[in-house]
């Protein structure tokens, strides 16, 4: 097409659109396609518990792909508002290009709540590129995971990279064939066990050892058992996932023996509730926050509109600039401040911090 034709074809498209342009109407129609903000289609929503469910993703084009063990930031509007937050793949690489993310719905959880309730195929989500260290490092090995609730979920998708699924079993790959793996899993009850069905079956078909252990059976995991759980503990490289209480007691039980722990948690420990206090935004508006509700919380609460991730401390996406003020980290009691004149802005995480007396945001 010539330039002039395809020009005045431009303005006319432009004008029959106003206040919509072109691209807009492309969103509509080819919303994965490449060079426009990174979305997804849900195409299934496919209950694993009572409260836990997998959720199958159309990528756009311009997904990256992923090291299996890595998270992906997931944005969906809820009640009107967008939330982002942080699910780790339960998968390797897929032929059909799929991704998927397991969520279990937690206590007050308002986006796992809907993600596994409400949830149906054909929602568009938002997208990040796929992020995290948490990933089994090259060439083979002996390892131990120790998982807990949904903290099995970013080590399936390692598990399942190594030992793919097939209508004939479980295929031992050649990439597999150097892991000796053992896996401690951990859950209330075999019923609210999260993957425990690929567990079996990889510990049937001999891939990996499997030592699960349930709360109502076995009583609360002490982790000074590991080691007679685990007899050669002290040969194997551990990788923990799961809540703050458990990776602090094995981290100080590996400290103990002079061992390397490599850790992910997805919901963090917090210290004894201070104070709190206001919280401004570079708009005029001021909120009220106690000592024990992290200021994003506090904010969205109140209706401000603020940026967010994986609301644990880890992926950096709710990081918003303080020009004057104390903050509280909700995971040590540390205090952090700005001063005007001498500091300049600070930049905090609105997730982990409450406010510690009044303090200002630039947002």
């Amino acid at each position: 097409m010539p330039p002039s034709i395809r020009d005045h074809a431009r303005t006319f498209v432009h004008a029959a659109t106003t206040p919509l342009v072109p691209a807009d109407f492309l969103d509509l129609v080819a919303p994965l396609r490449r060079g426009t903000d990174l979305r997804g289609r849900v195409e299934q929503v496919v209950p694993e518990t009572r409260d836990a469910a997998t959720i199958v993703i159309r990528p756009g084009k311009d997904w990256a792909g992923h090291v299996p063990g890595q998270y992906v930031r997931i944005g969906i509007d809820v009640d009107g508002v967008r939330q982002w937050r942080a699910y780790s793949l339960t998968h390797g690489p897929r032929r059909d290009g799929r991704i998927a993310v397991t969520v279990k719905a937690v206590p007050d959880g308002l986006v796992s709540h809907h993600l596994v309730h409400d949830l149906r195929p054909g929602t568009m989500v938002h997208l990040e590129q796929a992020a995290g260290e948490f990933v089994l490092p090259p060439g083979g090995g002996r390892y131990l995971f120790v998982t807990a609730g949904s903290g099995i979920t970013p080590v399936i998708g390692m598990l399942r990279n190594l030992f793919p699924s097939t209508d004939e079993g479980v295929l031992h790959a050649d990439r597999a064939q150097t892991h000796d793996i053992t896996v401690v899993h951990v859950a209330p009850s075999h019923p609210d066990s999260i993957f425990i069905r690929d567990l079996e079956a990889l510990a049937a078909a001999g891939a990996i050892r499997l030592v699960a252990r349930y709360d109502d059976v076995h009583g609360v995991l002490d982790v000074d058992e590991l080691p007679a759980l685990v007899p050669d503990l002290v040969d194997r490289r551990t990788l923990a996932c799961g809540p703050a209480p458990l990776l602090d007691a094995l981290q100080r039980l590996y400290d103990d023996k002079g061992l390397e722990l490599v850790t992910e948690q997805f919901r963090t420990a917090r210290v004894e509730a201070g104070e709190g206090g206001t919280v401004t935004f570079a708009d005029g508006r001021v909120v009220t926050a106690d000592g024990a509700t992290p200021i994003l919380d506090a904010a969205e609460e109140a209706g401000v509109l603020m940026p967010s991730g994986c609301r644990m401390g880890i992926c950096y996406g709710c990081v918003l600039p303080m020009r004057e003020g104390s903050v509280r980290d909700l995971r040590n009691g540390d205090i952090t401040t700005a001063v005007p004149g001498e500091s300049g802005a600070i930049k905090i995480q609105t997730c982990i911090h409450a406010p510690a007396g009044a303090c200002t945001l630039d947002h």
